[in-house]
């Protein structure tokens, strides 16, 4: 990270990237290049590799005992997209939380203008969602359950397991949008009764930009009509779409240099453990709130139970815009975060955070004690100028 920044917008995008990431999407460009899955030749049967291991290594960390349910797109929202429009039809109901990012809510509001009935569960001050909430809110049609697994602003993590195994029991089809908990929360789709899991590869699985997917359950792809048709390498001699897993999701060329590189991001998540990596974070965030509770006028957003958080901090400081600290921070002190309302504008207004918002501070692996320290003597050199 070197010794001039400290980056602590991880929830936007984590950086830096391990070596083997940046390595694998070089060698992907200057020595393969090919195009998987078109071709015969080695070089596009390298290609193909490279993504068939890079689905298996995401099926095992999602939990998923068939690679083959995992459909690669460019981020967590044209993964969300293609569960949302493709599930939803006029007529059905959908029940989600208040603390959604607008890679829900925006879809979800196209869906409703064509007929779909969206019921929002609120979420307490802190951005719980309580499970019994969900179950009151199933009714008759109502056709999917969807949430965020950890959310982008209170880092609030969402009892997952409980709400499908509810879900499952109502026989409504279950979503998660894990783009801030896929590689460094625990998952296991199958155990969580999961239907569908957005992620995306840029977050907490230190891929590439450009990368992600979605995870789509046995049987689930009988309902859920793909967003695209098109090339995918698989039964040229027929003009319709292919009916198998994942083939029928996947239309076009892939990017191949970018899940090359998920791979390698991936892998380096699995390497270290998941379980060790939430540790190491959630010890760094527990640090930054309990250094942010001693500053004058500082309020963090969220649960005060560090278990039931991820390493994202939002904060908000009486009588100052988080925009000018964001703005100080950077240029007075290289402290790199991130401020304003994140793309979720329902999960403000539930933290009684809109329309300012807040001031976000999201760790990563990479990130040390020495990183937290130094954010914390700058904030607390511009609020006291501030004051």
């Amino acid at each position: 990270m070197g010794e001039e920044l400290v980056y602590l917008d991880n929830a936007a995008s984590s950086w830096p990237k391990p070596e083997p990431v940046v390595r694998a999407v070089e060698r992907m460009v200057r020595e393969v290049g090919a195009n998987p899955g078109r071709s015969g030749h080695r070089l596009s049967v390298e290609a193909a590799r490279a993504i068939t291991e890079a689905r298996c290594a995401m099926a095992g960390l999602l939990g998923a005992s068939n690679p083959l349910r995992v459909v690669f797109t460019k981020n967590a929202t044209e993964a969300l997209n293609m569960a949302i429009r493709g599930l939803l039809r006029p007529g059905d109901r959908v029940v989600v939380s208040s603390m959604e990012h607008n890679s829900v809510m925006r879809p979800l509001m196209a869906e409703r203008g064509r007929g779909v009935e969206v019921e929002v569960v609120r979420c307490s001050p802190e951005g719980r969602l309580d499970p019994d909430d969900v179950k009151r809110a199933l009714k008759r049609r109502t056709r999917l359950v969807i949430h965020v697994h950890a959310s982008n602003v209170s880092g609030c993590v969402t009892p997952a397991a409980e709400i499908g195994r509810i879900a499952r029991e109502h026989g409504a089809f279950y979503c998660v949008d894990a783009a801030q908990s896929a590689g460094c929360l625990p998952i296991d789709v199958e155990r969580m009764n999961v239907d569908l899991l957005a992620f995306t590869g840029h977050k907490s699985l230190y891929g590439p930009q450009g990368t992600g997917g979605l995870y789509v359950a046995e049987g689930v792809d009988a309902h859920l009509q793909p967003l695209m048709a098109g090339g995918t390498g698989s039964l040229s001699e027929r003009e319709e779409q292919p009916a198998f897993m994942p083939d029928r999701y996947e239309s076009g060329t892939p990017n191949t240099p970018g899940i090359a590189g998920l791979l390698e991001g991936v892998t380096f998540v699995a390497s270290l453990g998941v379980d060790t990596i939430r540790r190491h974070e959630t010890s760094l965030a527990a640090l930054l709130m309990d250094a942010l509770s001693e500053i004058p006028g500082v309020r963090v957003v969220g649960p005060t139970d560090r278990e039931s958080r991820v390493a994202i901090v939002s904060i908000v400081v009486a009588g100052m815009d988080p925009g000018e600290i964001a703005y100080r921070l950077d240029e007075d002190h290289g402290v790199l975060c991130r401020p304003g309302l994140h793309c979720a504008p329902s999960a403000h207004a539930t933290l009684a955070t809109f329309p300012a918002g807040t001031l976000r501070f999201s760790i990563g692996y990479f990130n040390t004690e020495e990183h937290i320290h130094r954010a914390v003597s700058a904030l607390k050199s511009i609020v006291a100028k501030g004051g």
